[in-house]
């Protein structure tokens, strides 16, 4: 029994750690041209504080279409916007 709960926890462990590999870096722009986010990585701001990856939209010059404008909800966490 104890076997198969750690060959199990192993496998979860392996298939993040390959996922992770696969993963976007946080400079990446979705995966072709036409889409509209990418992924941003974790990271650790200077003063210590640490942000969990996330998506955004893409840079175009307007705020209108932002996941965190009013009106608009990020797919990734159906969280409505509030600016």
């Amino acid at each position: 029994m104890n076997k198969a709960i750690i060959l199990g926890a192993l496998s979860c462990l392996l298939a993040t750690a390959a996922i992770a590999k696969g993963g976007h870096s946080g400079s990446s722009y979705g995966t072709g041209s036409s889409s509209s986010s990418h992924s941003v990585s974790g990271h650790v701001r200077s003063n210590g504080t640490y942000v969990a990856p996330s998506h955004a939209t893409n840079p175009n010059g307007t705020k209108s279409d932002n996941y965190s404008t009013k009106g608009n909800i990020n797919p990734y966490t159906g969280k409505e916007g509030t600016k």
